[in-house]
């Protein structure tokens, strides 16, 4: 990523209503310079309103928004150091490419010799050079949302605004405009805004990402800490897949390594990061990645958990195949890489008896439950791990 000089974006206590709605809820952060930033979340979780009330579409009911330190808030859309893009493109059909990049630069009645270099830029960059005199309906849907950022692009914002941009693309645009954007963004270095309810995206390009609930902020963090390390049930289950536990520590071991009794399950050791005491309750979080499943039983490890179960349902997915397995009264999902295919080899099948395991470290506390977990749990049948299954596949 280059170095950016500018392009900071501060949200002050940020609310704003809509009705008896509260899309935003007293919400502060602050966005680095030259930053890939996603605001991801469920549709209705408050991430576009956020995104208009930084374009100036929308004014906030309380706090203030800043970009390089400059109060923005009463500013109208055209004097704010912004620029949008949105889903649906917004390409004047009647304009050639190359009069839709040059759109902004004419407006703002610059010189005609600025004008060309500058279009001629922005073609390069999208990679449409040979694509500068087609209509809009002439060209893809991927090289119309590269046309939509060159043209927003131009007059040289401080800060990009995208709003779902690849959502009405194929899944296979969609890949490659990810890739594009990620490079687009290297090149010219200033503040991206993303929103999205694809997390997916969101964490194959942020630098950071903003995980929203009903109108709040739940963590804030890199893609990484956000997967391995998710504060709350909503972004352990919101970001990828996981099983959710309950139960509460019986045991303290060595080394911070705590053993918990579960609900409808063995024991489990885990590490106890978190210092919770005896006898408090632990909500716990485990990947399906980080499980291992065998027909034969593995030789016990220390800080292993090592279990029996049965397997209840099979998705071959060609890279990697899911297990859902059922141990005592619970269901775990299991994911089994591919890393190579033995034809002789039996594979794992429905009803087969297996052993799953895995290390200690590999289980995490979560710090709180999340409204999402507590009103998806309203029956004893509906379990953690079978909501979070149908909800992604």
């Amino acid at each position: 990523m280059k170095k950016a000089v500018s392009g900071s974006v501060v949200f002050d206590n940020v609310s704003k209503s809509y009705g008896d709605v509260k899309a935003v809820n007293n919400v502060s952060f602050e966005i680095e310079s030259g930053h890939f930033f996603s605001i991801l979340g469920p549709s209705g979780c408050g991430k576009t309103t956020l995104l208009r009330l930084v374009a100036g579409f929308e004014k906030p009911d309380s706090g203030r928004i800043l970009i390089d330190g400059q109060d923005i808030t009463g500013l109208p859309p055209n004097q704010r150091p912004v620029n949008t893009v949105f889903q649906q493109y917004a390409l004047f059909p009647h304009l050639t490419i190359w009069e839709n990049i040059a759109f902004g630069l004419r407006v703002a009645k610059r010189p005609e010799e600025q004008i060309e270099e500058e279009v001629a830029k922005m073609l390069k960059l999208i990679q449409l050079e040979h694509a500068q005199h087609k209509k809009p309906d002439q060209i893809s849907g991927g090289q119309k949302q590269r046309v939509a950022i060159a043209r927003a692009l131009i007059n040289k914002p401080r800060v990009l605004l995208l709003d779902e941009p690849l959502a009405a693309l194929d899944l296979k645009l969609r890949q490659k405009m990810l890739l594009d954007l990620d490079q687009i963004h290297d090149d010219v270095g200033i503040t991206f805004i993303f929103i999205t309810h694809d997390q997916t995206e969101a964490m194959a390009v942020s630098d950071r990402i903003a995980v929203l609930d009903h109108g709040s902020v739940e963590q804030i963090g890199t893609p990484i800490q956000l997967y391995e390390s998710p504060k709350s049930s909503f972004v352990a289950a919101f970001i990828g897949d996981t099983n959710f536990f309950d139960g509460r520590v019986i045991k303290k071991q060595e080394r911070d390594y705590s053993l918990l009794e579960m609900e409808n399950f063995p024991n489990i050791i885990c590490y106890n990061d978190k210092q919770i005491s005896v006898d408090e309750l632990v909500h716990l979080s485990i990947r399906p990645e980080k499980i291992r499943i065998s027909r034969e039983k593995p030789e016990p490890k220390a800080h292993h958990n090592l279990f029996s179960g049965v397997i209840e349902d099979v998705v071959y997915k060609g890279d990697h195949t899911k297990f859902w397995v059922r141990v005592e009264g619970q269901r775990i999902g299991v994911v089994q890489q591919h890393s190579r295919f033995l034809l002789d080899e039996k594979p794992l099948s429905w009803n087969d008896e297996v052993w799953i395991t895995w290390h200690a470290d590999d289980g995490f506390m979560l710090e709180k439950y999340s409204s999402y977990y507590a009103e998806q749990i309203d029956t004893e049948e509906a379990e953690p791990i079978d909501i979070i299954e149908s909800s992604k596949e």
